[in-house]
């Protein structure tokens, strides 16, 4: 009888068949290059206190996986009123989970936007490393336009992000999309369908 799982598996399950080809397909968009980058500009942005993690996957997922270096990543970027008040760390899985969803809230709503967002799980068992991966890239991106002087690092890791997000648009601007839109709105209140022929009707047939 062949030996009950192999050494090392313990912590995942057994990914067979079609799970251990998405799982590998999944891997193959985990970009090493992507992850020196993001180890630089977290180091750069948090400072040499966080550490660097080992290179490699299984790295880059210990070194962020209970959640407070990514804290302290979200908090650097304000310079007052930090999102998240208490970076603790604990030995306890749920507590581990619960910082990094405080994470995740708040890099929403410094404007990351949820198709970009990984799952607390993605990173905390490891399911898709590629889509931290993401989320940070589109935090970096975020902070890089913002322009705050919050950012530190090279601006160059960074694409900027389009200019044409709402949120670089001033008051006076805004004031007057409104007031094209409520111009165009205006102009379809007052029509009605008098004296308009009833396409739609059938016709009367009289034998």
């Amino acid at each position: 009888m062949a030996a009950q799982g192999a050494p090392g598996m313990a912590n995942k399950g057994p990914a067979y068949g079609l799970s251990r080809e998405v799982q590998s397909k999944i891997d193959k968009k985990y970009d090493p290059e992507l992850e020196e980058r993001l180890v630089e500009w977290i180091m750069a942005q948090c400072g040499a206190g966080v550490g660097r993690p080992e290179a490699g996957k299984l790295g880059f997922q210990t070194w962020l996986k209970d959640g407070c270096i990514l804290s302290e990543l979200i908090n650097s970027l304000y310079t007052t009123n930090k999102p998240i008040k208490k970076i603790q760390t604990s030995p306890m899985a749920f507590k581990q989970m619960e910082q990094v969803s405080q994470f995740l809230n708040a890099a929403e709503r410094y404007g990351v936007t949820k198709t970009d967002m990984f799952q607390t799980v993605d990173l905390w068992e490891g399911k898709d490393l590629a889509a931290v991966q993401r989320t940070l890239m589109a935090l970096g991106s975020l902070a890089v336009t913002k322009e705050d002087g919050c950012y530190q690092g090279d601006p160059n890791w960074f694409h900027k992000k389009a200019q044409e997000n709402r949120r670089d648009f001033s008051d006076d601007q805004l004031k007057e999309g409104k007031s094209v839109i409520g111009l165009q709105m205006g102009t379809n209140r007052g029509a009605s369908q008098a004296g308009m022929t009833g396409y739609g009707r059938p016709r009367q047939i009289i034998n």
